[in-house]
């Protein structure tokens, strides 16, 4: 099983997805963005887009290891990473849906106005990337797509994985 927990830059993916690998003995934290900085460090300047989920191998990368994973590991994989471009989803959790792997998603959400007191909280520059991804993120995660939205605007990072664990419940008879 594949627990994805998607959100805006600041919604608490990162602190969620720790929490939640305490809470679930065996089970894998895997981090989809290091395959985009070693395609950045990696790449000459001319070769680079504004952001490495454009490239196709950082999603099929993703995919590939996922896919891998699911298999191997022990326990849940967990997935802290915002992924709001559909069809890139569909690449990646679609595919392994597809594929017969249980992906669960989690979308957590909060106002742009909370996004960006978290962002300056810890230490984010205005105006830097996560803050130019606030309203593309928080729209793309208002789709259908991007099932079982938590808000997390007066939750804790307890409160937001006790509901992530209630719905998973069954998975695990809590």
């Amino acid at each position: 099983m594949i627990i994805w927990i998607n959100g805006a830059f600041g919604a608490g993916k990162t602190s969620a997805a720790e929490e939640l690998q305490r809470r679930l003995p065996g089970s894998y934290l895997f981090d989809p963005e290091n395959a985009g900085y070693y395609i950045r460090d990696n790449l000459p300047q001319e070769a680079l887009f504004a952001d490495f989920q454009d490239f196709p191998m950082w999603r099929s990368f993703n995919y590939e290891m996922l896919s891998y994973l699911n298999v191997k590991a022990q326990g849940p994989v967990i997935v802290p990473m915002t992924l709001v471009n559909e069809k890139y989803f569909d690449e990646i959790v679609g595919r392994l849906r597809a594929d017969g792997v249980i992906v669960c998603h989690f979308a957590l959400i909060a106002p742009p106005s909370v996004l960006q007191q978290r962002l300056l909280g810890r230490g984010e520059a205005e105006g830097a990337w996560p803050f130019r991804q606030i309203e593309r993120c928080t729209q793309a995660l208002s789709r259908d797509l991007f099932q079982n939205p938590i808000d997390t605007c007066h939750k804790t990072t307890q409160q937001v994985v006790d509901d992530i664990m209630l719905s998973l419940g069954h998975s695990f008879d809590i």
